[in-house]
């Protein structure tokens, strides 16, 4: 696989005939979404948004999911798919979910510091490429809340906060909400879900 950078700023002109041409879609972790995109005001936990980012991830998304073009989604790429199909976002875990095991453990630990393990949906997608438990990263405040139109929940942590999504339907569209990238070199069914994606493009 070739990586392609997509700019922001781009016209929707100028993204489409990027986009035509690509073979898969990648949407890398960040900074959090902006809430009115799914209809709610803002957390006061929310922080680091990018209203250019979303805009063009979103449309990315959208664009994807409708073409049925190949898309994994990575920490804030799984919020931004499941926004993109419609669905919500919790937006403090620590806050709004009681009982939850800590998630956020950034910057103090590197990204290979495996923080806690998760359970797959049996017959997803995702199971079939993980096995049944997985053991992860952890840097994200925010998760999915409901999923989307189209899609299911593939993995839970033990607090019960979902940690990946995939759709229905779909060619290959899984969203992850660790950081599978800084496993690769631990854990080969890391490298696995990457190995998925790129022969699903």
């Amino acid at each position: 696989a070739a990586p392609v950078l997509l700019p922001l700023g781009l016209g929707p002109e100028t993204l489409q005939a990027i986009f035509s041409r690509l073979d898969g879609l990648f949407l890398a972790g960040g900074g959090d979404g902006n809430p009115a995109c799914y209809g709610v005001p803002a957390h006061e936990k929310t922080h680091d948004i990018e209203d250019l980012r979303d805009q063009t991830e979103l449309l990315l998304a959208r664009w994807a999911l409708e073409a049925d073009k190949p898309l994994l989604g990575v920490c804030r790429g799984v919020q931004t798919l499941n926004v993109s199909a419609g669905g919500t976002l919790l937006q403090d875990v620590a806050a709004l979910v009681p009982q939850a095991i800590r998630h956020q453990y950034a910057p103090e630990k590197p990204r290979s510091y495996v923080a806690h393990e998760l359970e797959t949906v049996p017959d997803t997608r995702l199971a079939s490429i993980l096995g049944a438990v997985a053991h992860v990263n952890s840097f994200h405040h925010q998760a999915v809340e409901r999923a989307g139109e189209g899609f299911i929940v593939s993995a839970v942590a033990p607090d019960g906060v979902i940690e990946a999504i995939e759709g229905r339907g779909q060619r290959f569209a899984i969203g992850v909400q660790w950081h599978p990238e800084g496993l690769i070199s631990s854990d080969p069914t890391m490298l696995g879900l990457f190995e998925a994606f790129v022969r699903a493009a």
